[in-house]
């Protein structure tokens, strides 16, 4: 039940987030909080699913570049998700994956740090 509790919570969360990047400069959109909602759903299992996948498979150039090879990472899933989902749509191409992605996770960790309670 907690874990059930924690994805819902990560859910809103991140369904938070996309709809303020939305509302800033970053080239990203999303029509309204129904789609920001699917769009935070499929980003998640993107993520859940992709994201160890491609981690382990740029390992070496992620450490070659100390890490930042994964914004790169993270970027190519944000933006599979606004291929995935129709409303949420990313106006500059990979810019607006890179910048949308980076501005989640900035976004995100803002928004949990403010929560009275820690999730997981």
């Amino acid at each position: 039940m907690n874990n059930i509790l924690a994805i819902l919570i990560s859910l809103i969360v991140t369904t938070i987030s996309l709809l303020i990047i939305s509302k800033l400069p970053t080239g990203v959109e999303i029509d309204n909080v129904k789609k920001g909602f699917v769009s935070a759903i499929v980003f998640g299992v993107l993520n859940a699913v992709l994201h160890p996948i491609l981690s382990f498979l740029t390992l070496p150039i992620n450490f070659l570049t100390f890490g930042l090879f994964s914004l790169i990472v993270n970027g190519f899933i944000f933006g599979l998700a606004a291929l995935l989902v129709q409303g949420f749509r990313l106006r500059w191409g990979l810019w607006s994956a890179l910048i949308g992605a980076f501005a989640l996770s900035i976004i995100n960790s803002i928004i949990y740090k403010v929560l009275p309670f820690t999730v997981g």
